[in-house]
Parts: structure tokens; sequence; C-alpha cells
């Protein structure tokens, strides 16, 4: 079954090592089998306390092409330039 992950992006110090990750990031997601669905920074919050900037949410074809992906040396590499640049809140929903 297919599974789901959403990330809320609220950028706090800057673009450029986001921007950087963002232009990586994608062929190692793509390479495990993840499809983008969303990526979007034309967001409209509904609640004042859920503000993000972007929005991205990746269909996996299970969660462990999921796991695998964000598990792998490859990603391991980069996600730094993500942790150190913005906040972002992910989640995983899989279908049953």
């Amino acid at each position: 079954m297919s599974c789901y992950f959403l990330i809320d992006t609220y950028i706090e110090n800057g673009r450029a090592a986001y921007d950087e990750y963002i232009a990586k990031v994608r062929s190692i997601v793509e390479a495990h089998g993840g499809e983008y669905l969303i990526r979007s920074e034309n967001v409209t919050p509904l609640s004042d306390k859920r503000t993000p900037q972007r929005v991205i949410i990746i269909r996996f074809p299970d969660r462990a092409s999921l796991d695998r992906c964000f598990s792998s040396p490859e990603y391991r590499e980069i996600a730094h330039m993500r942790s150190e640049s913005v906040d972002a809140r992910a989640l995983i929903a899989e279908e049953k």
C-alpha cells in the first residue's frame, strides 16, 4: 500500500542551504520510488498555530521504500542542509 510523507516547512535561517538541499533531494527521493505530489510555497494557513512557508507531499509505493530513502547514505549526506536551515515538521500516513 502507498505511504505518504507530508512535510510542513518553516524557513528560519535563509534560503541558500535549503535551496541546495531541495536541488539534491529530489533525485534521491525518486531513486527510491518517491513521487512528489505537491512541492509548493503557495500555502494558505487555516490556523494561526500552523503557518508553514512550504508544504511537500511525497507518495512512496510502500513504507519500506520510504524508510530506505531517508536512511540511505545519499540522504544522510545532505540531511544536515535541511536540519540546519529550516524547521521541517514531518509525518507519515500509510494507506490500509
